[in-house]
């Protein structure tokens, strides 16, 4: 892996090193294929590592007997899981026309243009190696989320949120025409919209155009969208402020409607929680936004 430091004063000047943990489903096509338009982007050297589920949990089927079953769905051995996820994962990037970064490649320092690499090991899997692996990368791209609260991918996309201190793309089911060229922000005031807004600098730079999305109808966001817009033509980003009508119940989709009005390759979305019950849980507008997007999502905590 190629440490980064691409940052500044206010987020990241580039991104340089994304970080794809490789799961078996069926959108993971989608998921390599918004990785390496990020790559193109940005010239990005984008790493994956197979993210293998843990052991199924056995319980005792006859307390007198003492007969096992295995509680959850199949599970396939590691070295096994590891090298299907290699091949999906190189398979992918070969097709994109990426080449092994230890080809000669560039993206993270050497000749110019985005390239892969593969991490692997024995304890180089799982959430925790995710979490913790995930610190020294750009962003981390993942696949959207279930509905389901069991979602494996929920638990990957909390873990990387929340554990690494980095920001996390969550790539949709099927992958969009185009990546970071217009882009909307779910802003409503929050610290974790506005450090979300600082992670995304390089992207809002490069962008055509930026909306700014607020919802009327509900409290006022502090500050408001004026207010960031202002901010951001500071920067020299083109932006505009838009009004939408919602209430908290329906503000996610309110947000992802809003996006696909004025036509958004991508959202900017502050990531927050409301309890800690077994896990992260997500508030409402954001689980909604992280579930059903069908635009690829940017978030920060």
């Amino acid at each position: 892996m190629l440490e980064n430091n691409a940052t500044d004063s206010w987020g990241l000047k580039s991104v340089k090193s994304i970080l794809l943990p490789v799961e078996r489903y069926p959108e993971i096509g989608s998921t390599i294929e918004t990785a390496v338009q990020l790559a193109r982007a940005f010239e990005s050297y984008v790493e994956g590592f197979a993210l293998i589920a843990d052991p199924p949990v056995l319980v005792s089927a006859d307390a007198f007997s003492g007969a096992m079953i295995t509680a959850g769905a199949a599970f396939a051995a590691p070295a096994e899981e590891n090298a299907a996820c290699r091949h999906l994962f190189e398979a992918g990037m070969t097709a994109a026309g990426l080449p092994r970064h230890e080809d000669g490649a560039g993206g993270a320092g050497g000749a110019p243009g985005p390239s892969f690499g593969w991490q692997e090991g024995d304890t180089l899997t799982g959430h925790a190696f995710l979490g913790t692996y995930g610190r020294v990368f750009d962003v981390t791209v993942v696949g959207r989320p279930s509905s389901s609260a069991d979602s494996l991918r929920m638990g990957a996309l909390e873990v990387a949120l929340f554990e690494s201190g980095r920001p996390v793309l969550i790539a949709p089911p099927a992958a969009t025409a185009s990546l970071g060229e217009t882009i909307a922000i779910a802003w409503n005031g929050t610290p974790e919209v506005a450090r979300s807004v600082a992670f995304a600098s390089a992207l809002l730079r490069r962008a055509r155009h930026v909306d700014i999305v607020t919802l009327a109808g509900g409290r006022d966001p502090q500050p408001s969208g004026e207010l960031l817009g202002r901010h951001l033509r500071m920067n020299g980003i083109s932006c505009a402020v838009h009004h939408a009508e919602g209430d908290s119940e329906s503000r996610g989709a309110v947000f992802l409607a809003e996006a696909a009005r004025l036509g958004s390759d991508l959202m900017i979305k502050g990531a927050y929680t409301q309890s800690r019950l077994r896990q992260i849980i997500f508030g409402g507008a954001t689980r909604h936004i992280v579930t059903e997007a069908t635009l690829p999502v940017f978030m920060a905590h």
